[in-house]
């Protein structure tokens, strides 16, 4: 985003002239200024964050069409075990993301591809990420374990689901996104 422009008294007292109040004024007009770029910085903070938050419930309701695909693939005895591990998906993806997996996927790269910093939220919000951005990246994160999980019902046992699940959330959902920017970067590129 492009830096508001700043106001000086002492750069607009002369162009308003050698009236009597002319310091005064600008002093005025300057802290008038200053209001309303802090009201527009704010403003679009509150906007893109709206939009952020927006965009990542939609994600996570996608949770619920995986749910409902993965119950309508199995057999009726087995719908409440595919529910509760959709259920679980976020819940366990949620934990494990929090405790490395944003700080693997956006903790500033220690060698270029896995970050170091973050970890379990430490120092959020910071001037680069807050909450919403979390959960915005916390809801694709287990929106890829969901789309797993129909693929493997009824053929794994629940605890090995569930370590598959926080493995993939936590760690493995990072090495992918690294992988296809790269993949992308390269593209743009002409490397391929």
């Amino acid at each position: 985003m492009a830096s508001l422009p700043t106001c000086s008294a002492a750069e607009l007292t002369p162009l308003l002239g050698l009236a009597a109040n002319a310091t005064a004024a600008a002093d005025y007009i300057c802290t008038r200024f200053t209001a309303t770029s802090d009201k527009f910085t704010n403003t679009t903070y509150a906007i893109d964050n709206t939009y952020l938050l927006f965009s990542a419930y939609l994600v996570f309701a996608m949770q619920l069409g995986f749910a409902m695909l993965c119950a309508g693939s199995v057999r009726a005895k087995n719908t409440m075990n595919i529910m509760l591990t959709n259920v679980l998906d976020a819940a366990a993806g949620g934990l494990s993301y929090y405790i490395f997996g944003f700080a693997f996927a956006f903790g500033g790269p220690s060698n270029g591809f896995i970050g170091k910093h973050y970890f379990g939220l430490k120092s959020i919000p910071s001037a680069v990420y807050d909450y919403s951005f979390f959960l915005y990246q916390w809801a694709f994160a287990i929106a890829a374990a969901g789309i797993t999980s129909g693929s493997i019902a009824e053929r794994t046992q629940f605890v090995a689901y569930l370590i598959y699940s926080s493995f993939l959330t936590g760690f493995l959902h990072h090495c992918l996104s690294s992988l296809i920017f790269f993949e992308i970067i390269y593209y743009k590129n002409g490397d391929f």
